[in-house]
């Protein structure tokens, strides 16, 4: 279908066009995007490509379906691509319109995540629209040259995106409804649970640091949103899916023990869901190890070693596979205790997770044809994470890491040879958790004074 209905083909970038620019083409305009995932991304393309292409209308799209799971992660791209699938380009504000209800009509129902920053032209609907420049307009902004969008008196600006701005403030939105009928305004736990600083953002959806104001005097929480449709995987899970599953994997290990973040509620807002946890006063342990890295004697590290083991046996204990273990999921308490977070990717232990999951360098970087599953993922993410404790460096992405001993004068040999068996390219070599954690209670117990790590 690229070949048939994107012909043009820049060899550059991931994007292939339905035809070249024409003289006929303005420089800027109302863009068209046309929203999906990647299990709706086919029927999507089947109605749309021709249509579009009927009427010489000029329009981009990813080169493969791959490409379109990359943007909308949010990862790879900017956050503002998520939903960008099919970017349309039409040549003045009345086709835009028409296109607008046409290209609505032929992919309702269709599964599609909203695009930031864009207006949606209705609810559900996989078309988006807003105002911008059609590629060939830059300006310098601060040193850097930048997409631009030209007003009405010729200057150039910016063309931004972020909220407000997909509607310019000189021009009045032509797609907006002359009869709109107001809703009530419905009251949700969002009017008193007050997010005022993202954590993170992403295509399934973002974690911010938030107030709850139900109570007197407010408290931290942390609130965990999970958007439908929202980085979809070819198995039909997306961020509402996984956030609530992740409900159920805590309230599970909240239930076997395990100091997981305490569930403060859970909810449901426009197709959203939301999780809203406790707030967990300290910092994480990857930047604990940053910060401590010329302090942190032999004896505290293991000490940091054995707890955070612990927690993976325990973890396994009460059935469940963490498959994100890393030193930014722990939190060091001002206690100086250890708390892990974010089982977003958690799995039951008996049950296989055919969705790839975890973060280079902490997930083994699996040759062709070996058996592995997700218990040795786990372990092997343990070790990647006692490794990059004691060397405070992050471990490979390409290849097996390897704890030399002679890197690290007074960390115990046992716990040298622990680490590199938990790095064993062999799945099958790598000891269980509560092995390992018999080996570092062992070397604990036996550390009778406090010996600096090398820097």
């Amino acid at each position: 279908m690229c070949e048939r209905y994107l012909p043009v083909d820049p060899g550059t970038g991931i994007w292939r066009y339905s035809r070249a620019p024409g003289p006929e083409d303005p420089e800027q305009g109302w863009k068209l995007h046309i929203s999906a995932t990647v299990l709706s991304a086919t029927a999507v393309f089947t109605k749309t490509a021709p249509f579009l292409t009927r009427r010489g209308i000029m329009f981009k799209a990813p080169r493969a379906l791959e490409e379109l799971g990359r943007i909308n992660s949010g990862m790879h791209h900017r956050f503002s691509q998520i939903g960008k699938f099919i970017t349309v380009y039409p040549r003045n504000t009345a086709e835009a319109v028409v296109l607008a209800k046409s290209l609505d009509r032929l992919t309702r129902g269709l599964p599609a995540p909203g695009v930031p920053y864009d207006c949606r032209f209705g609810k559900n609907s996989c078309v988006h629209y807003r105002y911008g420049g059609f590629g060939s307009l830059q300006k310098t902004e601060k040193k850097r040259r930048v997409a631009a969008i030209r007003m009405p008196n010729g200057k150039l600006v910016a063309d931004r995106r972020e909220p407000g701005a997909a509607v310019p403030s000189w021009l009045t939105d032509p797609f907006a409804k002359q009869a709109t009928i107001r809703k009530p305004k419905v009251k949700t736990p969002l009017a008193t649970i007050r997010a005022y600083a993202a954590l993170s953002q992403r295509g399934k959806g973002g974690v911010y640091r938030a107030l709850d104001l139900s109570r007197a005097p407010a408290r931290l929480c942390v609130l965990k949103e999970g958007r439908r449709h929202g980085e979809t995987d070819y198995f039909g899970r997306d961020g509402y899916w996984r956030v609530q599953r992740e409900h159920r994997v805590l309230r599970s290990l909240r239930k076997a023990g395990i100091p997981t973040p305490k569930i403060r509620q859970a909810f449901e807002v426009d197709d959203h869901y939301y999780l809203v946890t406790e707030y967990i006063e300290g910092e994480n342990l990857q930047d604990y190890i940053k910060r401590s890295r010329r302090s942190l004697t032999v004896s505290e590290a293991v000490r940091y070693a054995r707890e955070l083991t612990n927690l993976v046996s325990e973890i396994h204990a009460a059935g469940w596979v963490w498959r994100d273990c890393k030193p930014l999921n722990v939190i060091v308490c001002n206690d100086g205790s250890l708390r892990p977070v974010d089982f977003e990717g958690a799995c039951e232990i008996t049950v296989f997770d055919p969705t790839g999951w975890g973060t280079p360098g902490y997930v083994p970087p699996v040759p062709r044809g070996l058996e592995t599953s997700l218990v040795t993922e786990d372990l092997y993410a343990l070790g990647a994470s006692l490794y990059h404790l004691f060397t405070r460096r992050r471990p490979s992405r390409k290849r097996f890491p390897r704890l030399q001993p002679d890197a690290l004068p007074g960390l115990p040999p046992e716990v040298v040879r622990i680490t590199n068996a938990l790095l064993d390219p062999e799945p099958s070599a790598r000891p269980g958790a509560l092995t390992v954690l018999k080996t570092l209670h062992a070397c604990q117990a036996r550390l009778e004074k406090t010996l600096p790590l090398a820097a």
